[in-house]
């Protein structure tokens, strides 16, 4: 039986790990509603699941690649391995939203770790024509996991439970630590690196704050002293980030690198898909199983159109870009994604899962043409030493857009849903009786996406199909809002992209010679 070379460990290493970790952020969505009504969940603490793996894997992604760079790629990944295994088994074990929020958080950092050093460690252990099947494999497998993940983690979710969805990461884990160590060779960046810790702390800070005031800011108003505190600090570590990276001379974001246009483009482009359908996922998730009645695997079927469409259109759109420039692809695609928000945009008290379908089909042909080209643009619009931070900067792109996308979002959400249930709730005898007596406890109910167990305490009967028909209206109604938004939203990155993205501004693709260090190249696909 032939031995397997080290190259090939270090590709299943770093696929196994990477399918785990973005396995984990799509069945998450779908097991959400499970989530929330097992922890006694707010809106607000359902967002922070999501938002809070979010914001650390963006707040530490461009710092664990100097990290990996210093002290080696394969013990760093390890590490990554490790505190994402231990945040996961945290996750599971949660009794209390705040548990399994801060575990999420553990697990953003132990992602953004991986992210920081997987490519870097397949560049490093493949040359030639190899290194072009191994990232070719390795794309697949990041395309697979977002396809399956919604129908894998619906199965689970239904199957066993929502916590399986974090101890099954426990095993595969260790496993691939064991591989990792016994199996990958090392490799560092020869350069002398340092960590930026003025850039990493205010641009963390600014993320942190701006995320926090979105989320609160319905609940404690938004001319609050601590909205407003929260926004202001945000805009000031925002300012510090930026001075700082401008005068340093090793930083973690070099700010001259968007002195390309095309680097703006690319990264306008991750930020708009991010925060646009990426983001929308959440929402959609809570439609279909929250109003619509769903189970979590049923629901994860209904996402397949979708995630299936994104699978089989990128390996297309990938060889397309020798014959159409990048600039047209990822602008085509943005706007796919703009319509097939803008179709989803059409949902109505009666309506089935069906009327989602159109949008599906057209947003997920949009996600299979950007992702590709995303990708490979963002380490071609810079100079080939360069690449390394340059796609780093994208992934972190992506990571802001989807926090700061589901936390805008949803403040919108939130204060339009109870508007509008209350509006609709008003319409009817029985709705403004409902009103009357039910006061802040109603309000709450609807805030906290409660209305189905306030509605079990009724008796059965008018009182409570008048509420429940209300919260139908309310939610569609304000689906329907975001998703405009959401179009609006990936229309400024398709105009961004066809702008900005010139072809001038490529840098011919460049290959290392056998044996010589790759640069740290992280890549995220959300």
């Amino acid at each position: 039986m032939p031995v397997l070379d080290r190259k090939w460990w270090t590709l299943i290493a770093v696929c196994v790990a990477t399918f785990m970790l973005l396995l984990d952020i799509t069945v998450v969505n779908v097991a959400l509603p499970d989530i929330q009504r097992s922890l006694h969940s707010t809106f607000s603490d359902i967002q922070w699941v999501v938002d809070a793996y979010s914001l650390t894997l963006a707040a530490f992604l461009l710092t664990a690649g100097v990290i990996g760079d210093m002290f080696g790629r394969r013990e760093v990944f390890a590490v990554g391995l490790g505190v994402f295994s231990a945040a996961s088994l945290v996750c599971g074990l949660s009794t209390t939203s705040l548990m399994l929020n801060l575990a999420r958080a553990a697990q953003g950092v132990g992602g953004a770790i991986m992210f920081a050093t997987s490519l870097a460690l397949i560049a490093a252990a493949f040359s030639g024509k190899e290194r072009g099947t191994a990232f070719g494999i390795y794309g697949a497998v990041l395309g697979g996991a977002v396809a399956v993940g919604p129908l894998i983690g619906g199965a689970i979710t239904s199957g066993i439970g929502w916590r399986w969805i974090f101890f099954v990461n426990v095993p595969i884990g260790v496993l691939a630590i064991v591989v990792t160590l016994a199996k990958i060779q090392e490799s560092k960046d020869p350069n002398q690196r340092r960590i930026d810790w003025i850039g990493f702390v205010s641009f963390s800070s600014a993320l942190f704050m701006l995320i926090l005031a979105l989320i609160r800011g319905n609940d404690d108003g938004w001319g609050s002293a601590l909205i407003v505190g929260l926004l202001v600090g945000a805009v000031l570590m925002l300012t510090v980030f930026l001075v700082a990276e401008w005068r340093q001379a090793d930083p973690m974001l070099d700010l001259t690198l968007f002195k390309r246009p095309a680097m703006a483009g690319v990264s306008l482009s991750a930020l708009t898909l991010s925060a646009s359908i990426f983001a929308l996922f959440l929402y959609l998730t809570l439609y279909i199983q929250d109003d619509l009645g769903y189970g979590p695997f049923p629901a994860g079927l209904r996402f397949l159109p979708l995630t299936v469409l994104a699978f089989i259109v990128a390996p297309f759109a990938g060889k397309l870009t020798v014959r159409i420039h990048s600039r047209y692809l990822l602008g085509s695609g943005l706007l796919l994604i703009a319509l097939g928000c803008l179709a989803m945009s059409r949902t109505h008290a009666a309506s089935g899962w069906t009327v989602l379908l159109p949008g599906f089909i057209i947003a997920g042909i949009g996600i299979g043409t950007v992702n590709p080209v995303l990708a490979s643009s963002a380490i071609s619009v810079v100079p080939p030493e360069r690449s390394g931070m340059a796609s780093g900067a994208n992934s972190t792109f992506r990571q802001v857009g989807i926090a700061t996308g589901i936390a805008g979002l949803g403040s919108i959400f939130q204060s339009q849903i109870q508007t509008k249930t209350l509006s609709a709730l008003a319409s009817t005898p029985q709705g403004q009786t409902l009103i009357t007596h039910g006061g802040a406890a109603l309000k709450s109910a609807i805030l906290g996406g409660g209305v189905h167990q306030a509605a079990a305490g009724l008796p059965a009967g008018a009182y409570r199909d008048a509420l429940l028909n209300a919260y139908r209206v309310g939610f569609s109604s304000s689906l329907n809002s975001i998703m405009e938004i959401g179009a609006v939203i990936a229309l400024i990155g398709s105009i961004g992209a066809f702008v900005l993205v010139r072809q001038r501004d490529f840098v011919p693709s460049f290959a290392p010679p056998t044996g010589s260090p790759a640069p740290a190249v992280t890549e995220a696909v959300a």
